[in-house]
């Protein structure tokens, strides 16, 4: 189940004039590793943010969350603390409500989200691009097994649940089964709104 809660619009209508880009794709297809390049790649640029997730999960090194309880993610919820929240394989996701003030300053805010909350981000926000990251079922297979995080549960389950581009209604698609540094300049080219390909 997802629910965007807080999107509080301007009055002409949707979230904007900056750039929201969307990053989904199956576990395993490395959005975490590219992400994490492109960030130390814009670190320079203050016109470009990569928020922090908040998850009812510990922080790893495959991931920069900020860590809450169930109860504590409740509570902010509750709150209005959130620009949208959702539930995945076990764990609650949001990002923070201040991404809205990022859009509105017309900075791009890249943020890795589970593709159920496209759709209502889509009405939201004014200007909102969407990244598929996949990989081929093997890779994606070898990936999650290296990760060996056990509160994701049975990878099996993990790998039928793949996405498919239609689904998550993608304007770019990577195919992350390559280099990670060239796959990461994919994805930065989409970022920084110049031609990916």
């Amino acid at each position: 189940m997802s629910e965007v809660a807080t999107m509080a619009q301007d009055k002409a209508g949707a979230i904007g004039p900056g750039r929201l880009v969307l990053v989904v794709g199956p576990s395993g297809a490395g959005k975490d590793t590219l992400l994490r390049l492109a960030q130390a790649a814009c670190a320079g640029d203050r016109d470009i943010v990569f928020p922090r997730r908040v998850v009812t999960r510990a922080s790893s090194a495959h991931e920069d969350n900020i860590a809450v309880s169930p109860d504590e993610f409740a509570r902010a919820r509750e709150h209005g603390d959130f620009a949208v929240h959702w539930d995945a394989h076990g764990h609650s996701y949001a990002l923070p409500r201040e991404i809205n003030d990022d859009i509105r300053a017309g900075r791009v805010v890249v943020v890795n989200v589970s593709r159920t909350v496209i759709s209502a981000l889509r009405q939201a926000y004014a200007n909102v691009v969407v990244v598929a990251i996949t990989a081929p079922p093997d890779v994606l297979a070898q990936r999650l097994a290296a990760r060996a995080r056990n509160s994701d549960g049975n990878i099996g389950d993990r790998l039928a649940r793949s996405v498919d581009d239609a689904a998550a209604n993608a304007d770019v698609t990577i195919l992350n089964a390559g280099s990670a540094e060239y796959h990461s300049r994919q994805l930065l080219r989409v970022i920084r709104n110049e031609d990916w390909q």
